[in-house]
């Protein structure tokens, strides 16, 4: 994927991960698509290791993949690092 395709990814999945999670969350639109690429990379390794990986490009099962991966490093920052 190229570096525009990331952005795009991340801001999807990061918004999709705000959008879920409860509560008041900071962060403008940059701490979004930051939280969003690095949810595609957990959500790509912990995909990986589960078998189900090896989607390429911006499509349905690379942002849910995405968007999970920003949920999980979501919850983890706002339960014990906030």
């Amino acid at each position: 994927m190229g570096i525009l395709s990331w952005i795009i990814l991340g801001l999807i999945a990061g918004a999709l991960a705000k959008w879920l999670m409860p509560g008041r969350d900071g962060g403008g639109w940059i701490a979004t698509m930051l939280l969003g690429i690095a949810g595609a990379f957990v959500g790509g390794f912990l995909g990986g290791m589960l078998g189900f990986g090896g989607a390429t490009g911006v499509n349905i099962g690379s942002i849910l993949t995405a968007t999970l991966g920003a949920f999980i490093l979501l919850f983890v920052y706002n339960r014990f690092l906030k």
